[in-house]
């Protein structure tokens, strides 16, 4: 991509995927190409609504950061699910898969597809690690990751596997509704690496809050934020003014805060569009996050 100003705003969006209608755990900053503090839309979100302002509501020239896996590990077992006769071939096919699965679920919910006892022993929930929840049976405390997950434990993030459903730092049900989300977006909004970069318009990348955290001078472990003091202290090693507020809160908002400003700054660099690691084999299968290099 050529290193000019392409976008025009810069969405982040710190994704849920807890059960029920509406979700604390949902927020959405934005940042203008033009400058400013970056803004957090108030609002009480569903996965629904996000859903509608990415199909139908939004600003022109969009790079939109979703902090979720937009697909599952692929290249380590050569599938995503090895062993299962109708094992998706790439990304979209897998969206579709989670889906059509999923189809009665409200909210955009994934949990019918993780109890589904062909799918259910590639995970690892909270009653029991299923049997495929490493290759071949093998055990991986950790369980399956991505090429691009491999490459964020490099840059000294703590990454955790999509298959994987327990505590709090889980990010599987959280990447298994988006990627349900994803599937109805298909036709309205590219993902990259999944779809090519277009030239012009809006498009959907994935991210990881901790990559922007660590760019702006924090360690992995000290990534969340808490307090409008700290994000500033981090707008600020990023460039970007300051949001004019005091006191605490949630880290929700202090990720896609962060990360909305943190986008605005880099995505304008070409490297972060060719990581070493993103072949094409890899882009339609697994994508990739966004400033994983």
């Amino acid at each position: 991509m050529n290193a000019d100003r392409r976008f025009r705003h810069f969405l982040a969006i710190d994704w849920s995927g807890a059960k029920g209608q509406r979700q604390k755990g949902i927020a959405l900053a934005i940042a203008d190409a033009a400058g400013g503090p970056p803004v957090l839309v108030e609002h009480r979100w569903s996965r629904e609504d996000v859903l509608a302002v990415l199909r139908d509501d939004l600003p022109p020239n969009t790079l939109v950061g979703l902090d979720l896996g937009i697909a599952l590990p692929h290249a380590d077992c050569g599938g995503y699910f090895p062993g299962l006769s109708e094992t998706p071939e790439d990304a979209p096919a897998l969206w579709h898969l989670i889906d059509r699965v999923a189809a009665d679920e409200p909210n955009l919910g994934a949990n019918s597809f993780v109890a589904h006892p062909d799918l259910r022993p590639y995970f690892r929930d909270g009653s029991e690690t299923g049997t495929h929840f490493g290759c071949d049976g093998a055990s991986h405390g950790r369980g399956r990751f991505r090429v691009t997950e491999q490459a964020q434990a490099a840059m000294g993030c703590k990454p955790y596997s999509n298959f994987n459903l327990v505590g709090a730092a889980q990010v599987g049900k959280s990447s298994l509704t988006g990627m349900r989300m994803l599937h109805h977006l298909r036709g309205h909004l590219p993902v990259w690496p999944i779809d090519p970069l277009p030239h012009k318009g809006s498009v959907v990348v994935e991210i990881y809050t901790s990559l922007a955290a660590l760019e702006a001078g924090r360690s992995a472990a000290k990534a969340k934020m808490r307090s409008y003091e700290a994000l500033n202290e981090a707008l600020a090693a990023l460039g970007s003014p300051p949001v004019e507020r005091t006191g605490a809160v949630d880290d929700h908002a202090t990720d896609a805060l962060l990360t909305a400003a943190w986008l605005r700054k880099v995505a304008h660099d070409p490297e972060r569009w060719s990581p070493e690691g993103l072949t094409p084999d890899i882009a339609r299968t697994e994508g990739w996050t966004f400033g994983a290099l």
